[in-house]
């Protein structure tokens, strides 16, 4: 008697809940990892769309007491955090190679292998969906210079970084752009000498920034950066005391203009110069005393001297300009 046989069929075997952890806890890291190739620590640099906020008058009152104003610049914010990620996103994807090779950078999420390429780029493609489609609804003047700035930094991160000297001028507009920015976005008039002390303060820190990649990098600097093969310590330091006493001058002549009288309403406000002063000396010396420059970010949030100058600084502006004190 012939026996049948039934095909045997394997189950699936369920997943347990040790499985489904390590699933979930690679998701979530693959998720972190992604949020960190964005540089949240990089989005101070963004807070300069307040200098509009910070310095105009809507009517007869300070801006920042608007609360429309606030939300506005606010938003704008937000919008240019999105774009500096999809710049960094960008950047790290073509950087990839060359960062593995860099002592520090061959941590960051792409290099190392933790975001792959196609995430970043989809992510990045996203982003900038959002943000502009954003920025556009917020004023679409506003919106002209979010294009203007995203499209600038991606022929950065291309091959203008690779061009001596045009390298940290694309660097410094990209600040300028995000004065403008913040100031298009509340409506109101920002000043010519500010946006030049803006354009000299960027300047200032990209070419510190390149100063330490040399420093730290050694005969390496060429093969991570191929505009480094031009510069030099020597150079760098002639450029950054150029700089610096422009920055200073510029500061200088924008607090004590009758125009800037006039139109914030004091005439007090070069009482703020020791402040950008100390700044400045406080950077250099970190620069040149502790080998640091390469983030300017990190060095604002992590210095506390530093820190605390940008919040004196900061409080007087408010205080001779909306107080007794600054008529």
């Amino acid at each position: 008697m012939a026996h049948s046989t039934l095909p045997i069929t394997k189950e699936p075997r369920a997943q347990g809940p040790r499985h489904r952890g390590l699933n979930e806890a690679t998701e979530r890291s693959t998720a972190l990892s992604l949020f960190v190739s964005l540089r949240p620590a990089q989005w101070t640099k963004n807070l300069i769309v307040f200098a509009a906020l910070l310095l105009g008058q809507r009517g007869t009152s300070p801006a920042f007491l608007d609360p429309w104003a606030i939300g506005q610049a606010a938003a704008a914010f937000i919008i240019f955090c999105g774009l500096s990620g999809v710049v960094y996103l960008i950047n790290d994807v073509a950087d990839r190679h060359a960062d593995r090779q860099h002592p520090l950078k061959r941590h960051r999420p792409i290099a190392s292998g933790a975001v792959s390429p196609a995430l970043a780029i989809g992510t990045a493609v996203l982003l900038t969906a959002a943000m502009l489609g954003a920025s556009w609804l917020l004023r679409p003047a506003f919106a002209l210079v979010a294009v203007t700035y995203l499209v600038l930094l991606a022929l950065y991160s291309g091959s203008l970084k690779h061009i001596v000297i045009i390298d940290v001028l694309t660097i410094a507009i990209g600040f300028v752009l995000r004065a403008v920015a913040g100031a298009l976005v509340i409506g109101v008039e920002i000043g010519h000498w500010l946006l030049i002390v803006t354009l000299l303060l960027a300047l200032f820190l990209a070419l510190s920034k390149r100063r330490h990649e040399l420093v730290l990098l050694g005969e390496g600097a060429v093969h991570h950066r191929r505009s480094l093969e031009h510069y030099s310590p020597y150079l760098l330091d002639q450029m950054i005391a150029v700089v610096t006493a422009s920055t200073l001058i510029a500061y200088t002549v924008f607090t004590m203009s009758p125009e800037t009288a006039e139109r914030l309403g004091t005439p007090h406000l070069g009482f703020t110069v020791p402040f950008v002063l100390y700044g400045i000396f406080r950077y250099l010396y970190l620069v040149h005393q502790k080998l640091g420059g390469g983030s300017p970010a990190e060095m604002l949030l992590t210095d506390r001297p530093l820190l605390v100058c940008v919040a004196l600084w900061a409080a007087a502006v408010v205080v001779l300009m909306y107080s007794p004190l600054g008529n």
